[in-house]
């Protein structure tokens, strides 16, 4: 073909030209990953259920993920540092477990979208304009403890029918303080009263379960909190029945829990992710609450503190640890 012609075919798309094997790249995303205590404890590990749902959803770490993470070990004021640490990685979506490491990343970034993992009030903290329109760059998960603190109160008062005093433990989390006043309105409606017991850091833990014994208190109600499976060895080592709103201090050895659950949470959490890596806009993803609430009970550890559960809480029980 003369010079011409083949202007004028190509021109004219006659000739088709070979693909060059070009392709793009796979993009690999980038999470920061914040909790206020440990990433991973004994018998607990809410990261790898995070972690295995993005791999699920198609996330390799070594393939197309990066996680960067921090933990602040219970010291709260840590958090600020750890997060700057994690924004200047460049992070596509910071995950951040509990209020403390929400509020930290909320100071920190108004662009980066932030999967809160879970929340306590993200209203009443001042997360989100609203449940159903976030309106800003976090959304995620609210974990309703607040309405389920009066409910825990009657599940003490059935499993532990002569329990006068109960002790509420409680940390530096600032959602701590409302959710002590709620409990302490609820107890006397079943019979009970409160003391409260304040473990600032994992470190204060073992001189706030001498406060505890002091006070001869029945029992201990744990706020939840980013976990500290510590409370479990120091509440069977007293020994002193525990009641928790986390059913993984259940699985780990605790005595009880009411609430909802904390796995399910942190796999929704990387469909949060998921939805945001694919171009869905914080703002408006409406905050998912829970709407199944567990009664756990473990009946090895009721052996070991020579307790007797009522039958008819047993029966009540949505899962039964023998």
């Amino acid at each position: 073909m003369r010079r011409r012609e083949f202007i004028a075919a190509l021109a004219g798309g006659a000739i088709t030209l070979p693909k060059v094997g070009w392709s793009q790249p796979e993009k690999i995303w980038r999470i920061g990953y914040l909790t206020p205590g440990f990433i991973v404890s004994p018998d607990i590990n809410l990261f790898e259920v995070f972690r295995q749902e993005l791999s699920t959803l198609g996330y390799i770490e070594g393939k197309n993920l990066i996680i960067d993470k921090r933990q602040a070990e219970g010291q709260n004021d840590r958090l600020p540092a750890l997060v700057g640490e994690l924004i200047a990685l460049r992070p596509d979506a910071l995950v951040t477990v509990s209020t403390p490491a929400i509020a930290a990343a909320q100071r920190a970034t108004s662009t980066i979208p932030i999967v809160m993992t879970p929340a306590t009030d993200p209203v009443g903290s001042g997360f989100v304009k609203s449940l159903a329109h976030p309106g800003g760059n976090i959304t995620g998960l609210a974990n309703m403890y607040g309405d389920t603190t009066t409910k825990i109160f009657d599940v003490i008062s059935a499993m532990l029918p002569t329990a006068r005093k109960i002790a509420v433990l409680m940390s530096s989390n600032p959602t701590h303080q409302g959710l002590y006043e709620v409990s302490r309105a609820a107890a006397p409606t079943v019979g009970l009263s409160t003391v409260p017991v304040v473990a600032l850091t994992p470190a204060d833990l073992e001189r706030a379960f001498q406060d505890v014994r002091r006070e001869q208190c029945d029992a201990v109600f744990v706020l939840a909190d980013p976990i500290r499976r510590k409370i479990v060895d120091l509440a069977n080592t007293v020994p002193i029945p525990a009641i928790y709103q986390i059913s993984e201090y259940v699985e780990a050895g605790g005595l009880a829990s009411y609430g909802p659950s904390l796995s399910a949470m942190f796999r929704r959490s990387a469909q949060y992710v998921d939805r945001i890596f694919k171009g869905v806009n914080p703002a408006n993803m409406p905050v998912e609450r829970p709407t199944k609430f567990e009664l756990v009970l473990n009946l090895k550890t009721a052996k070991l503190l020579n307790l007797s559960i009522p039958e008819p809480v047993i029966i009540r029980a949505d899962k039964v640890i023998e």
